[in-house]
């Protein structure tokens, strides 16, 4: 089975529906107001205040990509793409040192989308930039997902490509990213024994089965 198949069986049809959901019979949660604490160059950190379910006010932190001005404007906003690049039997992973856990993990090609891009023209700028590689064919694109969504409203288009080419990451001096093409085989030995973002972990282990 090529993997353009894998996962057009994998994912589902557009046109399916969702099966019921049965749901406690509770207030939702409702947000009222936001304060902003921080605007550096990437995160922009806020307070929320809102009710909870017992009517109850309470603070919730949280940041995002986005300068909001409104607290309605949360969440409705993707800032970039991931990529799920294979060729032929292979995935494609990025080894990166991330300093935000202090260390190396396996992760997918992704970054934020630039003004004015599109969400394909943004895939093909990241994946050059990161491995030097190429896509060759675009198989799925993804509605956005959330990243971390008890701590962030970050999200991302999901882009699901054919790629070709040769390894030449075009990184900056701040990035330490090794691109590499992993079959099954050695997606599971890494899956036993290395750190993974949880996205690059649930993917790498669905195409190993």
């Amino acid at each position: 089975m090529d993997y353009f198949s894998f996962w057009s069986q994998a994912l589902p049809a557009s046109n399916q529906k969702l099966e019921r959901i049965i749901m406690c019979e509770k207030k939702v949660p409702v947000l009222n107001s936001m304060i902003k604490n921080r605007n550096t160059r990437f995160l922009k950190s806020y307070t929320l205040n809102y009710t909870n379910t017992e009517g109850n006010e309470k603070l919730y932190e949280m940041v995002s990509n986005f300068d909001y001005e409104k607290p309605e404007e949360i969440g409705q906003n993707a800032s970039g793409v991931v990529i799920v690049g294979f060729r032929d039997d292979e995935l494609l992973l990025l080894r990166e040192f991330r300093m935000g856990v202090n260390q190396f993990i396996y992760n997918m090609p992704a970054g934020h989308s630039e003004d004015g891009e599109s969400v394909e023209e943004c895939a093909r700028r990241e994946l050059r930039e990161e491995t030097g590689l190429h896509i060759k064919k675009i198989c799925k694109i993804l509605p956005p997902a959330y990243a971390a969504p008890d701590l962030s409203d970050s999200s991302a288009w999901v882009v699901i490509a054919e790629v070709e080419g040769e390894f030449n990451p075009q990184t900056e001096a701040d990035e330490y990213i090794q691109p590499l093409f992993a079959d099954k085989k050695q997606l599971k030995e890494l899956l036993e024994n290395e750190k993974f973002s949880a996205r690059a972990q649930l993917i790498a282990y669905f195409f190993t089965i």
